[in-house]
C-alpha cells in the first residue's frame, strides 16, 4: 500500500542522516505512505519507540501494526505538544520530507494538481476551512500577488493576480479548470506544466501555511532534541530550503548567529551537511518527483 501510496525520496540518506540506534526514540513528522517510518523501524530492530505525524487522514491506511509505534492525525507544527501527550519529553532524532505526497498529488478531487478537474481545494486536512478556491476568490489583488510570487515565483505574478480578481467579478473561480481559463493568456507557451506547477504551488502552500507550520515545527524540533539528537528536513521550494539552511546555521528563526560576551559565536546545532544533499540521477529517473529536493542535517550540541 506505502509504495503506491507514496515513493520516499532520498530514502537511504535521510535515514542513514539520522544515526538510528536500537532503543532511541525517534520521529518522523510527515508519515505519508510510511516508507521513512518503515526504514527507521527497521533499524529500532523492534526496540526503541517511533512516533509519526501526518495532517492527512488518508495516510493512517499505511500504519506500522507494532508495539512502539504511534501514528498521530494532526500538524506538525503542534509537534512537541503531541510527542509530550504521548509521554515523550525528548528525542534522539526527527525527520521530515516537506510538501505533498504522491498520493494526495494523484487523488483528482483533491485538487492538488492541474493534471484533474476538480474543486479547487488543496487542503492536506480536510477539516479546514480554508480551500484554493477561497484564497483565489476572497484574496485582496495584493495578497495574491505575494503569495504568487514569494511561495510559487511565479515572474508575472501581479499580471496573474489582476487577472483573477478581474474574473472573479464575473463568475467565482470554483474548478481547476476555470483557474487554469484564466491563467492562459499569461501562461508561456511550451511550459505549461512548469508554469502552473508555481501557481498551484504557491496556492497549496497558502492553504496549507506550510512556511509558518515549517517554522514551528524547527523550533519545535530544537526543543525536542536531546543533546547529539539530529535533524534531518527534505525541502522542495528555495524558501523552505533557506530557512531549514538559516535555522541549523543559528539556531533561530531570523538566521542571526548570535555572541557570547567575548564575541564567540554561540550555535545550538552542529551543521553535518555544509552543503545540501541532493538525489541522484538514478533516483531523479525513478522518482521526477524527486528533483527539486534538498536534504539537510544537524545535530543538537
Amino acid at each position: 500500500m506505502q509504495e503506491a501510496y507514496h515513493v520516499p525520496v532520498m530514502l537511504q540518506e535521510s535515514v542513514d542522516a539520522l544515526c538510528v540506534q536500537s532503543g532511541g526514540v525517534y520521529v518522523d513528522a510527515t508519515f505519508g505512505g510510511g516508507g521513512h517510518s518503515r526504514e527507521i523501524w527497521a533499524r529500532l530492530k523492534g526496540k526503541g519507540r517511533l512516533i509519526a505525524v501526518d495532517r492527512d487522514s488518508d495516510a493512517a491506511v499505511n500504519g506500522i501494526q507494532e508495539k512502539g509505534f504511534t501514528l498521530i492525525q494532526n500538524n506538525f507544527k503542534f509537534l512537541r505538544g503531541l510527542v509530550r501527550n504521548e509521554g515523550v519529553e525528548a528525542v534522539d532524532g526527527v525527520l521530515a520530507d516537506l510538501g505533498v505526497s504522491s498520493h494526495q498529488f494523484d487523488t483528482g478531487g483533491r485538487g492538488f494538481s492541474f493534471r484533474f478537474e476538480a474543486p479547487l481545494d488543496m487542503r492536506m486536512n480536510n477539516k479546514s476551512s480554508l480551500t484554493a478556491a477561497k484564497v483565489v476568490n476572497t484574496y485582496s489583488e495584493e495578497q495574491l500577488r505575494y503569495i504568487l510570487g514569494v511561495y510559487g515565483e511565479v515572474d508575472n505574478a501581479g499580471r496573474v493576480a489582476k487577472l483573477l480578481v478581474s474574473a472573479r467579478a464575473n463568475k467565482l473561480l470554483e474548478n481547476i479548470s476555470d483557474l487554469v481559463d484564466v491563467l492562459q493568456p499569461c501562461t508561456p507557451k511550451m511550459m505549461e506544466h512548469k508554469y502552473l506547477a508555481k501557481v498551484f504551488q504557491a496556492l497549496r502552500m497558502e492553504v496549507n501555511g506550510e512556511m509558518k507550520a515549517l517554522e514551528q515545527l524547527l523550533e519545535q524540533s530544537l526543543r525536542l532534541l536531546k543533546p547529539g539528537g539530529r535533524l534531518v528536513v527534505i525541502t522542495y521550494h528555495s524558501l523552505e530550503d533557506r530557512l531549514v539552511k538559516n535555522f541549523m546555521r543559528s539556531g533561530n528563526l531570523a538566521g542571526k548567529v548570535e555572541k557570547d560576551f567575548f564575541g564567540k559565536e554561540t550555535t545550538l546545532f552542529t551543521v553535518i551537511t555544509k552543503k545540501a544533499i541532493v538525489p541522484s540521477e538514478e533516483e531523479i529517473q525513478r522518482n521526477t518527483r524527486a528533483r527539486s529536493a534538498k536534504l539537510r542535517v544537524a545535530q543538537k550540541k
